[in-house]
């Protein structure tokens, strides 16, 4: 099994033109809302219970939440992290491997804490349909929030930020976001200027804001794009002090809601047809009436008053 987990680092050069339809452009993807508890044996059988529906659903992209083998607490993170160079110390990506592999299909591994070299890391793992790594994202944007009565959290006191974006190649192009990212519409550009056709975002928004931003910014990343978007959340009623809002959601490259959940556990099954996203672009060539002359003013005196 350790020789399945190689992964390969994507450069400019790799990528497509942007409006060629993939070879794959209709499937079925599954997001799997779960719910999460403290006991990470029964986290993995969940999920390999969920991932087993979904195929037998005709899913060939599945996707997982984040943290969804620990609760999301930070009393959790360094207990239930996993070193993934080593196999015997990592039964979340053994198990994520041999689903994909077993099933053959595209696994988005939502997210683990990950150990490696001394440091804690906030990663997805990406699983291709003969099992092995394809890819890992290390979270970029890690989540620091004060809200005086409502929350207070700090992500980046117990994890280390990523320092790369995340393209993987499989049923179709897709890229990678970790919750918090989806906040940045940087990363969603530049995905779409190296071709990607999805982006994955597996998410844990709490009451907050889930409530005020959880469609909103699926909906932006999806139409200034022109691509689809799929999010996947842990159920509400996970365990931990941290309540997440639910709701894992496909959006279309017009910004339409395909599918979307509740709050409770469950696996949403969507079709993706890839040909909507060349549609939108030609009836609405937003790459061609972009104005980069203007965009690159940099010294706002420049600005007109």
């Amino acid at each position: 099994m350790a020789s399945l987990w190689t992964t390969r680092n994507l450069t400019m050069a790799d990528a497509p033109n942007p409006f060629q339809i993939p070879n794959i452009t209709k499937f079925k993807i599954a997001l799997c809302q779960l719910s999460v508890t403290s006991d990470k044996n029964q986290n993995l059988d969940r999920a390999s219970r969920s991932i087993r529906f979904s195929v037998e659903q005709g899913a060939k992209l599945i996707v997982l939440p984040e943290m969804w083998n620990c609760p999301y607490s930070s009393d959790y993170f360094a207990k239930y992290a996993e070193d993934f160079d080593n196999r015997d110390a990592s039964p979340t990506l053994s198990m994520l491997s041999e689903a994909a592999c077993c099933h053959g299909i595209t696994i988005i591994g939502g997210s683990l804490p990950e150990w490696d070299h001394g440091r804690l890391y906030n990663t997805c793992c990406i699983f291709g349909p003969d099992g092995k790594l394809k890819a890992k994202h290390r979270k970029i944007h890690l989540f620091d929030i004060d809200i005086p009565g409502e929350i207070s959290f700090k992500e980046s006191d117990t994890f280390t930020a990523g320092d790369q974006p995340t393209i993987v190649d499989t049923v179709g192009r897709i890229g990678i976001g970790i919750c918090h990212d989806i906040r940045f519409p940087e990363l969603a550009a530049l995905y779409r200027k190296r071709g990607v056709d999805i982006i994955c975002y597996p998410g844990a928004f709490n009451m907050s804001t889930g409530e005020l931003l959880w469609e909103l910014v699926q909906r932006a990343r999806a139409v200034d794009n022109q691509l689809f978007v799929a999010t996947c959340s842990p159920s509400r009623n996970s365990t931990g002090s941290y309540t997440t809002w639910g709701h894992s959601t496909l959006v279309g490259p017009s910004g339409e809601i395909i599918v979307t959940s509740g709050h409770e556990e469950t696996t949403v099954i969507a079709e993706i047809d890839y040909s909507n996203i060349q549609l939108q672009r030609k009836s609405l060539p937003l790459d061609d009436q972009k104005r980069e002359d203007i965009y690159k003013v940099i010294d706002v005196h420049e600005l007109n008053p």
